[in-house]
């Protein structure tokens, strides 16, 4: 009786040869690594000038101190390694591409230092960190040549998340407040029945069984930058057309505003029926449910533009 063979798939690489195989698709790796940590040097030991509150020359330093002051910017920590990740998800599309050295992109780097100067000489740490950001995409430029900028233009992106902006958001924070103010309470009021008043910001039962106030922290800010990174990385992954992807990122704003509208709008109608108290603890685990329903709304978005996957990996439109 012959004897009976049976087929196997062959194993699949580990990620240390993955690893491997993608460092030796790499040129100039040697050059590359010196003038990244040149660069990084130069941020780190000349990157802020302001001593007064931060006593530190590191704009890296510079960072870490804002995220600590200010939580919602904290969504900064998280970039790197989801940009590595995405890197990572991306690498066979950039093992294949043709790399070579490609002077032009020395234009960005220049551009980077440049915006680092202004931004040391005028103490806008900020400026320094968006030249940080653009030199070093001009670097992976000038090692690995222009195709690899266009394939890596997403996720390397995404470092735009690094910088802190909350602070330059100051101005939008009550229009939102009062948005949802207003919003809630003419929920509450119109379609539950709910005798509630608002001045400003504050919520009032008429007969005083509760009252709210819509703090800063309410304001949605930070829900907004990470609505607005969760509908980017999104876009971006899921669709080629730059329409497609705008109208995705242009979604964080209305989706924001309508989970604080759930949000302060489903409080109200718990304090009615169970009181302050009950009201104070759906307010605080709410945010997931209403963190929920917006991604459930992205999704449903993505579904709705028909699209399906091409061999790539992406999603194409169907063909009519």
């Amino acid at each position: 009786m012959a004897a009976e063979t049976s087929l196997s798939e062959s194993p699949q690489p580990s990620m240390q040869e993955e690893l491997k195989a993608f460092g030796r698709a790499l040129p100039y790796k040697g050059f590359f690594f010196v003038s990244f940590l040149c660069w990084v040097a130069l941020f780190h030991f000349l990157g802020t000038p302001t001593f007064g509150y931060v006593e530190t020359p590191s704009v890296f330093g510079w960072l870490n101190w804002v995220y600590n002051v200010n939580p919602d910017d904290s969504i900064g920590y998280l970039v790197p390694p989801l940009v590595l990740g995405l890197f990572w998800w991306k690498r066979h599309a950039l093992m294949a591409i043709r790399k070579e050295v490609w002077w032009p992109a020395l234009t960005l780097v220049v551009l980077g230092l440049l915006f680092h100067a202004l931004g040391y000489m005028i103490q806008l740490e900020r400026l320094s960190v968006i030249g940080f950001f653009v030199g070093l995409y001009g670097l992976m430029g000038l090692y690995w040549g222009w195709s690899w900028l266009k394939n890596s233009f997403f996720p390397f992106f995404l470092f735009a998340f690094c910088i802190p902006v909350t602070s330059l958001l100051t101005e939008f924070t009550l229009p939102l407040r009062l948005l949802v103010t207003e919003g809630s309470v003419g929920l509450a009021d119109i379609v539950f029945g709910i005798n509630v008043v608002h001045e400003g910001t504050r919520i009032f039962e008429v007969s005083g069984g509760f009252k709210y106030d819509v703090a800063p922290a309410c304001s949605g800010i930070r829900s907004l930058i990470v609505m607005t990174g969760l509908t980017t990385i999104y876009g971006f992954m899921v669709f080629k057309s730059w329409w497609k992807r705008a109208l995705m990122i242009a979604t964080a704003l209305p989706l924001t505003i309508l989970q604080n509208l759930i949000r302060i709008t489903g409080t109200i109608i718990v304090a009615e029926a169970f009181g302050q108290d009950v009201g104070d603890q759906f307010e605080g685990w709410a945010g997931f449910f209403t963190f929920a329903v917006a991604l459930i709304c992205v999704m449903l978005l993505g579904r709705w533009l028909q699209e399906e996957k091409d061999a790539e990996g992406y999603l194409t439109q169907q063909p009519i």
